[in-house]
Protein backbone atom coordinates (compact mmCIF):
# COMPACT_ATOMS: atom_id res chain seq x y z
CA UNK A 1 0.00 0.00 0.00
CA UNK A 2 1.52 3.66 -1.14
CA UNK A 3 0.27 7.02 -0.52
CA UNK A 4 2.65 9.30 -2.19
CA UNK A 5 -0.44 10.82 -4.07
CA UNK A 6 -2.19 11.83 -1.12
CA UNK A 7 0.88 12.91 0.91
CA UNK A 8 1.87 14.58 -2.02
CA UNK A 9 -1.28 17.04 -1.62
CA UNK A 10 0.41 18.35 1.65
CA UNK A 11 3.38 20.12 1.32
CA UNK A 12 4.88 19.26 4.96
CA UNK A 13 4.84 15.57 4.29
CA UNK A 14 7.95 15.88 1.33
CA UNK A 15 8.85 19.07 3.51
CA UNK A 16 9.99 16.48 6.26
CA UNK A 17 11.29 13.79 3.78
CA UNK A 18 13.99 16.80 2.50
CA UNK A 19 14.78 17.78 6.08
CA UNK A 20 15.52 14.18 7.10
CA UNK A 21 17.61 13.53 4.16
CA UNK A 22 19.37 16.81 4.87
CA UNK A 23 20.35 15.48 7.68
CA UNK A 24 21.40 11.88 6.67
CA UNK A 25 18.10 10.34 9.04
CA UNK A 26 15.45 7.96 8.39
CA UNK A 27 11.95 9.81 8.82
CA UNK A 28 8.48 8.17 8.64
CA UNK A 29 4.94 9.24 9.77
CA UNK A 30 3.30 6.81 12.32
CA UNK A 31 0.35 6.21 14.44
CA UNK A 32 -2.64 7.64 14.59
CA UNK A 33 -2.53 9.62 11.36
CA UNK A 34 -1.73 6.64 9.39
CA UNK A 35 -4.61 4.45 10.71
CA UNK A 36 -6.78 7.53 10.25
CA UNK A 37 -5.55 8.16 6.56
CA UNK A 38 -6.31 3.93 5.92
CA UNK A 39 -9.79 4.53 7.33
CA UNK A 40 -10.93 7.78 5.61
CA UNK A 41 -11.05 9.83 8.79
CA UNK A 42 -9.87 13.62 9.15
CA UNK A 43 -7.04 14.02 11.13
CA UNK A 44 -4.57 17.04 11.41
CA UNK A 45 -2.15 15.59 14.44
CA UNK A 46 0.69 14.39 12.45
CA UNK A 47 3.13 12.18 14.32
CA UNK A 48 6.59 11.86 12.86
CA UNK A 49 9.70 9.36 13.85
CA UNK A 50 13.06 9.21 13.07
CA UNK A 51 16.11 7.32 13.45
CA UNK A 52 18.00 9.96 15.05
CA UNK A 53 17.17 13.44 17.29
CA UNK A 54 13.32 14.35 16.75
CA UNK A 55 13.99 18.10 18.28
CA UNK A 56 16.56 18.45 15.34
CA UNK A 57 14.96 17.28 12.44
CA UNK A 58 11.78 19.41 14.11
CA UNK A 59 14.52 22.64 14.17
CA UNK A 60 15.08 21.47 10.25
CA UNK A 61 11.32 21.94 9.26
CA UNK A 62 11.30 25.27 11.06
CA UNK A 63 13.89 26.19 9.55
CA UNK A 64 12.72 24.93 5.65
CA UNK A 65 9.53 26.89 6.63
CA UNK A 66 10.59 30.22 7.50
CA UNK A 67 10.60 32.42 11.05
CA UNK A 68 7.88 32.62 11.53
CA UNK A 69 7.07 29.12 12.92
CA UNK A 70 7.97 28.57 16.37
CA UNK A 71 9.37 24.90 17.56
CA UNK A 72 8.58 23.69 20.77
CA UNK A 73 11.30 21.43 22.03
CA UNK A 74 10.66 19.15 25.31
CA UNK A 75 14.37 18.03 25.74
CA UNK A 76 13.35 15.87 28.80
CA UNK A 77 11.08 14.13 26.51
CA UNK A 78 13.51 14.22 23.12
CA UNK A 79 10.28 15.51 21.37
CA UNK A 80 9.39 18.72 19.65
CA UNK A 81 6.16 20.15 18.40
CA UNK A 82 5.58 22.64 15.25
CA UNK A 83 2.19 24.18 13.94
CA UNK A 84 1.90 24.70 10.15
CA UNK A 85 -1.50 26.35 9.63
CA UNK A 86 -3.52 23.58 11.14
CA UNK A 87 -1.79 20.97 11.10
CA UNK A 88 0.18 20.13 14.36
CA UNK A 89 3.45 18.13 13.73
CA UNK A 90 5.46 16.67 16.71
CA UNK A 91 8.56 14.83 16.09
CA UNK A 92 10.16 12.26 18.03
CA UNK A 93 13.15 9.73 17.99
CA UNK A 94 13.09 6.41 17.24
CA UNK A 95 12.48 4.65 20.89
CA UNK A 96 12.90 1.50 22.84
CA UNK A 97 10.97 1.34 26.09
CA UNK A 98 11.15 -0.88 29.15
CA UNK A 99 9.25 -0.71 32.38
CA UNK A 100 9.50 -1.53 35.99
CA UNK A 101 6.54 -3.62 37.79
CA UNK A 102 5.48 -0.50 40.27
CA UNK A 103 5.05 2.36 37.67
CA UNK A 104 3.72 2.78 33.69
CA UNK A 105 6.76 5.22 33.10
CA UNK A 106 9.35 3.38 31.20
CA UNK A 107 13.11 3.55 30.80
CA UNK A 108 13.43 4.76 27.57
CA UNK A 109 16.42 4.65 24.53
CA UNK A 110 17.35 5.59 21.49
CA UNK A 111 16.04 2.77 19.23
CA UNK A 112 14.95 1.51 15.62
CA UNK A 113 12.07 1.88 13.62
CA UNK A 114 11.18 -1.37 14.60
CA UNK A 115 11.82 -0.87 18.25
CA UNK A 116 9.51 2.20 17.59
CA UNK A 117 7.07 -0.05 16.35
CA UNK A 118 7.13 -2.74 18.39
CA UNK A 119 6.32 -0.67 21.80
CA UNK A 120 3.15 0.90 19.85
CA UNK A 121 -0.04 0.25 21.92
CA UNK A 122 -2.28 -1.61 18.91
CA UNK A 123 -1.62 -3.15 15.42
CA UNK A 124 -3.47 -0.65 14.03
CA UNK A 125 -1.16 2.46 15.74
CA UNK A 126 2.13 0.51 15.11
CA UNK A 127 1.81 0.92 10.70
CA UNK A 128 4.61 3.99 9.79
CA UNK A 129 4.43 5.48 6.55
CA UNK A 130 7.94 6.22 4.68
CA UNK A 131 8.73 9.95 3.73
CA UNK A 132 12.23 8.82 1.80
CA UNK A 133 12.77 9.59 -1.47
CA UNK A 134 13.07 6.08 -2.47
CA UNK A 135 9.98 4.85 -0.34
CA UNK A 136 8.08 8.41 -0.33
CA UNK A 137 4.51 7.20 0.86
CA UNK A 138 5.22 3.49 1.39
CA UNK A 139 3.29 1.95 4.54
CA UNK A 140 5.45 -0.24 7.20
CA UNK A 141 3.38 -2.65 8.43
CA UNK A 142 4.93 -5.39 9.97
CA UNK A 143 2.12 -6.35 12.50
CA UNK A 144 -0.72 -6.75 9.79
CA UNK A 145 -2.65 -3.56 10.78
CA UNK A 146 -4.18 -2.70 8.04
CA UNK A 147 -5.14 -6.41 7.83
CA UNK A 148 -7.11 -5.81 11.47
CA UNK A 149 -8.43 -2.29 9.99
CA UNK A 150 -10.36 -4.19 7.51
CA UNK A 151 -11.55 -6.62 9.78
CA UNK A 152 -12.21 -4.18 12.43
CA UNK A 153 -10.16 -5.50 15.07
CA UNK A 154 -8.27 -4.27 18.15
CA UNK A 155 -5.00 -6.56 18.72
CA UNK A 156 -1.79 -5.71 20.15
CA UNK A 157 1.49 -5.95 18.29
CA UNK A 158 3.40 -8.38 21.13
CA UNK A 159 2.03 -10.13 23.62
CA UNK A 160 -1.27 -8.58 25.53
CA UNK A 161 -0.18 -9.71 29.12
CA UNK A 162 3.00 -7.81 28.90
CA UNK A 163 1.46 -5.07 26.90
CA UNK A 164 -0.61 -4.27 29.48
CA UNK A 165 1.08 -4.92 32.50
CA UNK A 166 4.00 -2.59 31.43
CA UNK A 167 1.18 0.72 30.74
CA UNK A 168 -1.90 -0.30 32.12
CA UNK A 169 -3.46 2.80 30.30
CA UNK A 170 -3.44 0.45 27.80
CA UNK A 171 -6.53 -1.58 28.26
CA UNK A 172 -8.68 1.69 28.93
CA UNK A 173 -7.20 2.04 25.07
CA UNK A 174 -8.12 -0.71 24.15
CA UNK A 175 -11.68 -0.15 24.91
CA UNK A 176 -11.92 3.61 23.86
CA UNK A 177 -10.94 2.81 20.04
CA UNK A 178 -12.89 -0.47 20.00
CA UNK A 179 -15.63 2.04 21.13
CA UNK A 180 -14.91 4.97 18.74
CA UNK A 181 -14.33 2.88 15.99
CA UNK A 182 -16.78 0.04 16.20
CA UNK A 183 -13.83 -2.49 16.58
CA UNK A 184 -14.27 -5.88 18.48
CA UNK A 185 -11.03 -6.74 20.61
CA UNK A 186 -9.28 -9.61 19.39
CA UNK A 187 -10.34 -12.81 22.28
CA UNK A 188 -6.45 -13.01 23.64
CA UNK A 189 -5.87 -9.26 23.79
CA UNK A 190 -9.23 -9.16 25.79
CA UNK A 191 -8.82 -11.87 27.90
CA UNK A 192 -5.86 -10.27 28.78
CA UNK A 193 -7.48 -6.68 29.92
CA UNK A 194 -9.22 -9.30 32.50
CA UNK A 195 -5.94 -10.82 34.08
CA UNK A 196 -4.33 -7.46 34.24
CA UNK A 197 -6.82 -5.32 35.44
CA UNK A 198 -5.56 -5.01 38.82
CA UNK A 199 -3.01 -3.54 37.44
CA UNK A 200 -4.80 -0.52 36.64
CA UNK A 201 -4.60 1.16 39.86
CA UNK A 202 -1.28 1.86 39.08
CA UNK A 203 -2.32 4.93 36.64
CA UNK A 204 -3.60 8.38 37.91
CA UNK A 205 -6.97 8.74 37.96
CA UNK A 206 -6.64 11.84 35.80
CA UNK A 207 -5.44 9.83 32.76
CA UNK A 208 -8.38 7.18 33.66
CA UNK A 209 -11.02 9.40 32.91
CA UNK A 210 -9.69 10.95 30.04
CA UNK A 211 -9.65 7.79 28.17
CA UNK A 212 -13.44 7.18 30.03
CA UNK A 213 -14.81 10.52 28.68
CA UNK A 214 -13.49 9.89 25.42
CA UNK A 215 -15.44 6.63 25.66
CA UNK A 216 -18.76 8.43 27.00
CA UNK A 217 -18.52 10.78 24.30
CA UNK A 218 -18.38 7.63 21.73
CA UNK A 219 -22.04 7.42 19.06
CA UNK A 220 -22.31 4.55 21.38
CA UNK A 221 -21.16 4.96 24.39
CA UNK A 222 -22.96 1.59 26.07
CA UNK A 223 -20.43 -0.47 24.22
CA UNK A 224 -17.60 0.63 25.90
CA UNK A 225 -19.09 0.25 29.39
CA UNK A 226 -19.78 -2.89 28.42
CA UNK A 227 -16.66 -3.74 27.25
CA UNK A 228 -15.56 -2.38 30.82
CA UNK A 229 -17.59 -4.37 32.74
CA UNK A 230 -17.49 -7.62 31.56
CA UNK A 231 -13.68 -7.33 31.54
CA UNK A 232 -13.51 -6.18 35.21
CA UNK A 233 -12.35 -3.01 34.71
CA UNK A 234 -14.95 -0.86 35.66
CA UNK A 235 -15.09 -2.55 39.24
CA UNK A 236 -12.16 -0.69 39.36
CA UNK A 237 -12.70 2.41 38.31
CA UNK A 238 -15.97 3.42 38.62
CA UNK A 239 -17.88 0.66 41.05
CA UNK A 240 -20.76 2.68 41.98
CA UNK A 241 -22.15 1.89 38.83
CA UNK A 242 -21.13 -1.92 38.45
CA UNK A 243 -23.76 -1.26 41.51
CA UNK A 244 -26.58 -0.64 39.54
CA UNK A 245 -26.42 -4.23 38.10
CA UNK A 246 -28.83 -7.11 38.37
CA UNK A 247 -32.65 -7.91 39.57
CA UNK A 248 -34.00 -8.91 42.93
CA UNK A 249 -37.46 -10.70 42.82
CA UNK A 250 -39.62 -10.96 45.26
CA UNK A 251 -43.15 -12.38 45.92
CA UNK A 252 -43.09 -12.57 42.10
CA UNK A 253 -42.12 -8.90 41.84
CA UNK A 254 -38.84 -7.56 40.13
CA UNK A 255 -37.45 -4.43 39.32
CA UNK A 256 -35.27 -3.58 36.31
CA UNK A 257 -31.77 -3.78 35.32
CA UNK A 258 -30.12 -0.41 36.43
CA UNK A 259 -27.36 -1.07 34.39
CA UNK A 260 -28.45 -1.99 31.47
CA UNK A 261 -31.35 1.05 32.22
CA UNK A 262 -29.20 3.48 32.42
CA UNK A 263 -26.62 2.41 29.61
CA UNK A 264 -30.11 2.70 27.45
CA UNK A 265 -30.44 6.27 28.75
CA UNK A 266 -26.89 7.03 27.79
CA UNK A 267 -26.83 5.48 24.38
CA UNK A 268 -30.96 7.80 23.89
CA UNK A 269 -28.81 11.25 25.34
CA UNK A 270 -25.89 10.33 22.60
CA UNK A 271 -28.22 10.69 20.19
CA UNK A 272 -29.93 13.67 21.31
CA UNK A 273 -26.74 15.53 22.80
CA UNK A 274 -22.91 15.99 22.37
CA UNK A 275 -22.43 17.59 25.27
CA UNK A 276 -20.52 14.79 27.71
CA UNK A 277 -21.81 16.89 30.90
CA UNK A 278 -25.07 15.57 30.16
CA UNK A 279 -24.22 12.38 29.27
CA UNK A 280 -22.17 12.01 32.74
CA UNK A 281 -26.28 13.05 33.65
CA UNK A 282 -27.37 10.33 31.97
CA UNK A 283 -25.15 7.98 33.92
CA UNK A 284 -25.15 9.11 37.10
CA UNK A 285 -29.52 10.17 37.12
CA UNK A 286 -29.79 6.62 38.91
CA UNK A 287 -26.93 6.02 40.65
CA UNK A 288 -28.49 6.07 44.29
CA UNK A 289 -30.78 3.24 43.32
CA UNK A 290 -29.27 0.39 45.02
CA UNK A 291 -29.07 2.69 48.44
CA UNK A 292 -32.75 3.59 47.96
CA UNK A 293 -34.41 0.31 47.21
CA UNK A 294 -36.94 -0.93 49.32
CA UNK A 295 -39.64 -3.78 48.82
CA UNK A 296 -43.12 -2.72 49.74
CA UNK A 297 -45.62 -6.00 49.60
CA UNK A 298 -48.50 -3.61 47.89
CA UNK A 299 -46.53 -1.67 45.41
CA UNK A 300 -43.34 -4.08 44.53
CA UNK A 301 -39.38 -2.52 44.54
CA UNK A 302 -39.13 1.68 45.52
CA UNK A 303 -36.63 3.85 45.05
CA UNK A 304 -38.05 6.85 46.77
CA UNK A 305 -35.83 9.56 47.01
CA UNK A 306 -32.95 8.27 44.83
CA UNK A 307 -32.99 11.69 42.63
CA UNK A 308 -32.33 13.48 45.75
CA UNK A 309 -29.55 11.18 47.20
CA UNK A 310 -28.53 10.77 43.83
CA UNK A 311 -27.78 14.52 43.98
CA UNK A 312 -25.58 14.48 47.06
CA UNK A 313 -23.70 11.61 45.68
CA UNK A 314 -22.54 13.50 42.79
CA UNK A 315 -19.99 15.83 44.15
CA UNK A 316 -18.07 12.95 46.09
CA UNK A 317 -17.78 10.93 42.60
CA UNK A 318 -16.77 13.77 40.77
CA UNK A 319 -14.02 14.47 43.30
CA UNK A 320 -12.57 10.51 43.78
CA UNK A 321 -12.73 10.16 39.62
CA UNK A 322 -11.04 13.98 39.48
CA UNK A 323 -13.50 15.31 37.63
CA UNK A 324 -14.09 19.09 37.79
CA UNK A 325 -15.72 20.54 40.83
CA UNK A 326 -16.91 23.60 39.15
CA UNK A 327 -20.64 24.41 37.26
CA UNK A 328 -19.62 21.22 35.23
CA UNK A 329 -20.24 19.05 38.24
CA UNK A 330 -23.09 21.48 39.45
CA UNK A 331 -25.07 20.87 36.20
CA UNK A 332 -24.95 17.70 36.52
CA UNK A 333 -26.15 17.34 40.29
CA UNK A 334 -28.71 19.93 39.18
CA UNK A 335 -30.11 17.41 36.34
CA UNK A 336 -29.98 14.17 38.87
CA UNK A 337 -32.11 16.36 41.51
CA UNK A 338 -34.64 17.36 38.74
CA UNK A 339 -34.87 14.74 36.18
CA UNK A 340 -38.13 13.15 37.44
CA UNK A 341 -39.71 16.66 37.92
CA UNK A 342 -41.12 16.19 34.15
CA UNK A 343 -42.06 12.58 34.33
CA UNK A 344 -44.07 13.65 37.38
CA UNK A 345 -45.97 16.42 35.51
CA UNK A 346 -46.61 14.09 32.93
CA UNK A 347 -48.42 11.77 35.24
CA UNK A 348 -50.99 14.78 36.29
CA UNK A 349 -52.85 17.93 35.30
CA UNK A 350 -50.01 20.21 34.59
CA UNK A 351 -50.77 23.52 36.24
CA UNK A 352 -48.74 26.46 35.79
CA UNK A 353 -47.28 27.01 39.37
CA UNK A 354 -45.72 23.92 38.55
CA UNK A 355 -44.75 24.94 35.64
CA UNK A 356 -43.08 27.65 37.17
CA UNK A 357 -41.10 25.77 40.07
CA UNK A 358 -39.36 23.68 37.41
CA UNK A 359 -38.47 26.74 35.09
CA UNK A 360 -37.25 28.19 38.47
CA UNK A 361 -35.17 25.38 40.08
CA UNK A 362 -34.03 24.21 35.94
CA UNK A 363 -32.84 28.19 34.74
CA UNK A 364 -31.19 28.04 31.56
CA UNK A 365 -30.61 24.30 31.65
CA UNK A 366 -34.00 23.47 31.17
CA UNK A 367 -33.41 22.05 27.74
CA UNK A 368 -30.78 19.58 28.71
CA UNK A 369 -33.44 18.49 31.83
CA UNK A 370 -35.94 17.78 28.75
CA UNK A 371 -33.31 16.10 27.08
CA UNK A 372 -32.60 13.27 29.80
CA UNK A 373 -35.64 12.92 30.83
CA UNK A 374 -36.80 11.98 27.25
CA UNK A 375 -33.49 9.59 26.52
CA UNK A 376 -35.16 8.38 30.11
CA UNK A 377 -38.03 6.75 28.89
CA UNK A 378 -36.42 3.18 28.12
CA UNK A 379 -39.74 0.56 27.95
CA UNK A 380 -40.23 -1.64 25.04
CA UNK A 381 -44.20 -0.82 25.26
CA UNK A 382 -43.92 1.35 22.25
CA UNK A 383 -47.15 2.49 22.69
CA UNK A 384 -46.35 3.71 26.20
CA UNK A 385 -42.98 5.20 24.92
CA UNK A 386 -45.38 7.21 22.32
CA UNK A 387 -47.52 8.14 24.93
CA UNK A 388 -45.11 9.50 27.26
CA UNK A 389 -42.80 11.49 24.42
CA UNK A 390 -46.24 13.43 23.65
CA UNK A 391 -47.27 14.22 27.14
CA UNK A 392 -43.50 15.70 26.87
CA UNK A 393 -44.77 17.90 23.82
CA UNK A 394 -47.53 19.25 25.91
CA UNK A 395 -44.87 19.81 28.96
CA UNK A 396 -43.27 21.81 26.41
CA UNK A 397 -45.90 23.78 24.71
CA UNK A 398 -46.73 24.37 28.23
CA UNK A 399 -43.76 26.00 29.18
CA UNK A 400 -43.46 28.24 26.72
CA UNK A 401 -46.36 29.81 27.32
CA UNK A 402 -45.60 30.36 30.76
CA UNK A 403 -41.95 31.29 30.33
CA UNK A 404 -42.94 33.90 27.74
CA UNK A 405 -45.93 35.18 30.27
CA UNK A 406 -43.78 35.36 33.72
CA UNK A 407 -40.34 35.49 32.21
CA UNK A 408 -39.32 33.02 35.19
CA UNK A 409 -36.29 30.97 33.90
CA UNK A 410 -33.45 32.09 36.61
CA UNK A 411 -35.52 35.09 37.47
CA UNK A 412 -35.03 37.04 40.82
CA UNK A 413 -37.72 38.40 42.89
CA UNK A 414 -37.91 42.36 42.73
CA UNK A 415 -37.78 42.30 46.68
CA UNK A 416 -34.16 41.68 47.86
CA UNK A 417 -33.20 41.31 50.99
CA UNK A 418 -31.50 45.03 51.08
CA UNK A 419 -35.21 45.99 50.18
CA UNK A 420 -36.31 44.51 53.24
CA UNK A 421 -33.88 45.59 55.82
CA UNK A 422 -34.20 49.10 54.64
CA UNK A 423 -37.92 48.95 54.75
CA UNK A 424 -37.85 47.55 58.54
CA UNK A 425 -34.78 48.33 59.68
CA UNK A 426 -33.81 45.10 59.91
CA UNK A 427 -30.56 43.83 60.09
CA UNK A 428 -29.14 40.23 58.57
CA UNK A 429 -31.82 37.96 60.41
CA UNK A 430 -34.11 34.66 59.81
CA UNK A 431 -37.22 36.99 59.70
CA UNK A 432 -35.25 38.31 55.97
CA UNK A 433 -34.82 35.14 54.76
CA UNK A 434 -38.68 34.41 55.83
CA UNK A 435 -39.65 36.99 53.81
CA UNK A 436 -37.74 36.36 50.89
CA UNK A 437 -39.10 33.07 50.36
CA UNK A 438 -42.66 33.94 51.15
CA UNK A 439 -42.39 36.12 48.21
CA UNK A 440 -40.87 33.77 46.40
CA UNK A 441 -43.18 31.07 46.64
CA UNK A 442 -46.29 33.92 45.71
CA UNK A 443 -44.62 34.15 42.86
CA UNK A 444 -44.20 31.05 41.68
CA UNK A 445 -48.05 30.34 42.55
CA UNK A 446 -49.10 32.66 40.32
CA UNK A 447 -50.71 35.00 43.70
CA UNK A 448 -48.50 38.19 43.00
CA UNK A 449 -46.66 39.04 39.79
CA UNK A 450 -43.08 39.53 40.05
CA UNK A 451 -43.64 43.86 39.82
CA UNK A 452 -42.07 46.01 42.44
CA UNK A 453 -45.29 47.60 43.15
CA UNK A 454 -47.52 44.07 43.87
CA UNK A 455 -44.36 42.26 45.26
CA UNK A 456 -43.63 45.62 47.47
CA UNK A 457 -47.54 45.38 48.84
CA UNK A 458 -47.42 41.93 49.62
CA UNK A 459 -44.47 42.40 51.75
CA UNK A 460 -45.76 44.67 54.19
CA UNK A 461 -48.73 42.38 54.11
CA UNK A 462 -45.99 39.73 55.59
CA UNK A 463 -44.82 41.73 57.49
CA UNK A 464 -47.48 42.97 59.18
CA UNK A 465 -48.51 38.87 59.81
CA UNK A 466 -45.25 38.34 61.62
CA UNK A 467 -45.72 41.70 63.55
CA UNK A 468 -42.99 43.78 62.27
CA UNK A 469 -43.54 47.28 61.75
CA UNK A 470 -41.82 49.47 58.86
CA UNK A 471 -39.79 52.60 59.23
CA UNK A 472 -41.39 55.66 59.85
Amino acid sequence: MNFADTLKENDIFERIGRSAKQLQVPAYVVGGYVRDLILERPSKDIDVVCVGSGIALAEEVAGSLGDHVQVNSFKNFGTAMIKVGEWEVEFVGARKESYRRDSRKPIVEDGTLEDDQNRRDFTINAMAIDLSEENFGKVVDPFGGIDDLKSKTIRTPLDPDITFSDDPLRMMRAIRFASQLDFDIEPDTYDAINRNKERIGIVSKERIMDELNKIILSKKPSYGFLLLEQSGLLEYIFPEMVRLKGVDVKNGKKHKDNFYHTLKVLDNTAERSDDLWLRWAAILHDIAKPATKRFNNKVGWTFHGHEEKGARMVPGIFRRLKLPMNEKMKFVQKLVRLHLRPIALVKREITDSAIRRLLFEAGDDIEALMILCRADITSKDHKRVARYLHNFDIVEEKMAIVEEKDKLRNFQPVITGEIIMKTFDLKPSREVGDIKVRIREAILDGKIRNEYEEAHAYMVEIAKEMGIEGNK
